[in-house]
């Protein structure tokens, strides 16, 4: 029998860790402060966490919260990601003083907290643009943009003296704030020596800090030192075209497969279904999974990396957020996911081979008569205890019979459901359309 192992994670000595301890069985989620609450502030968004943190969520990544050009602004509120001053606080959001209140609570109650970091650009107005060669201008020596981008200006990073300014700003959330890391935004469009040089120096002093970079096309140099973490991008992308139909579980696959051989293995993949750019531009995930959405939730969760969950998608947001005005989330019981992720977030929690590299455990195909099917487990070789986890995903909208060659896995399992269960060698099941079963022992 044929079992094809994707090692996307090595088993490494776990006393000479690539990451920082603390982020090999987390969950991180991403923080709309705008659109969380009402009040869209960090005084109201501090009641949520007791929630997050029951949840099992261990990480809050918060977008952008400096204040916004006023220059080309678009929308009445403006881009998150169009920032004037790199050290100050939105007060739309509040004080320094509340963040600091919120980022203490965050502390106390076992988060940590990241920062989204916007390195490629600033708001035109931002008071970098008044020094000489900081940004990059046009012939006639018009600030330039990217893309539809027309709030913001792009750096120069071939300018020493913006760089030294840079990494003196992040030192500051580091140093005075108190902040454990960066989401980096289009950190693919910032030159690779300067987050090398940047991280590495930010290490010095804090070498537990975490770093996520919105990039996947790079996230082999990316990752080589500078980041722990990357975008899975194609992934996202494959996973919504497997819900409307128009790929499939050998796609999926083929994807693992390419990733184990282009990316190090020991580089994080970020594992999502909506983020703040898919809800707002692309669709929720209503819109782009359909009847998926649960089943793709999961998936997130047994395969190799860090799951991450979207502000709304816990209370069941179910409408694209206006993305430069003021848009409160749904709470709706019909679409709400908290059980749900609970239960993910525990079983991650519980499940040594569900750790992100390179603690956890490669994931290996499981032999299925059923091309609509996606079997996988994930299994301890010969390190001290025995942890399997089996999934099994009907990645169809029809009900679908499947018999698995469970050679190697068969015994006594617990179900998500936590139901006890005997798997034999050949083990048949009917599973009903975007259905899932998890195993583990």
């Amino acid at each position: 029998m044929l079992l094809a192992a994707i090692a996307m994670i090595s088993c490494a000595d776990q006393t000479n860790l690539r990451h920082p301890k603390w982020a090999y069985d987390a969950t991180i989620y991403e923080l709309n402060t705008r659109q969380a609450t009402p009040e869209g502030t960090f005084q109201a968004a501090e009641a949520l966490l007791p929630a997050l943190r029951e949840n099992g969520i261990d990480i809050i990544w918060v977008m952008p919260c400096q204040p916004i050009g006023k220059i080309t602004r678009k929308g009445t509120l403006g881009s998150y990601y169009s920032i004037v001053d790199y050290c100050a606080i939105n007060p739309e959001f509040g004080t320094r003083e509340d963040f600091e209140h919120f980022l203490a609570a965050a502390h106390k109650q076992g988060f940590k907290v990241i920062l989204d970091w916007v390195a490629n650009h600033t708001a035109p107005d931002s008071e970098w643009t008044k020094n000489e060669g900081w940004h990059y201008r046009d012939s006639l020596g018009n600030l330039m943009v990217q893309y539809d981008w027309t709030d913001i200006s792009k750096l120069n990073y071939g300018n020493q003296a913006m760089r030294e300014e840079m990494l003196k700003a992040m030192h500051w959330w580091m140093d005075s704030i108190g902040i454990d890391g960066f989401r980096c935004d289009v950190a693919g469009e910032v030159p690779t020596d300067f987050w090398n040089w940047a991280m590495g120096d930010l290490r010095q002093t804090y070498p537990q800090m975490f770093t996520l970079a919105e990039d996947e096309d790079k996230a082999q140099e990316l990752t080589e030192t500078a980041f722990d973490m990357y975008y899975g991008w194609t992934l996202h992308h494959i996973m919504n075209e497997v819900a409307q139909g128009k790929k499939g579980v050998e796609d999926l696959w083929a994807y693992f497969e390419k990733a184990d051989t282009t990316i190090r293995s020991e580089a994080i993949r970020m594992n999502f279904i909506s983020n703040h750019d898919e809800n707002s531009w692309n669709g929720t995930e209503q819109e782009r999974m359909g009847e998926a959405v649960s089943l793709f939730a999961a998936f997130c969760y047994v395969v190799p990396g860090m799951p991450m969950i979207y502000t709304g998608q816990l209370s069941g947001n179910h409408h694209r957020l206006e993305f430069f005005e003021k848009d409160l989330i749904d709470t709706d019981e019909a679409y709400a996911q908290a059980d749900l992720y609970k239960s993910l977030n525990a079983l991650r929690a519980r499940n040594k081979v569900l750790f992100s590299p390179e603690v956890g455990a490669p994931m290996v195909r499981i032999p299925a008569d059923n091309e609509t099917i996606f079997a996988c487990a994930r299994k301890n070789e010969g390190r001290g205890h025995d942890n399997t986890v089996i999934a099994v995903m009907n990645m169809s909208g029809e009900e679908q019979e499947v018999t698995l060659d469970l050679t190697g896995y068969e015994g006594k399992y617990s179900c998500l459901c936590g139901k006890k269960v005997q798997l034999e060698t050949a083990q048949s099941f009917s599973m009903k359309p975007w259905s899932f079963k998890i195993f583990e022992k």
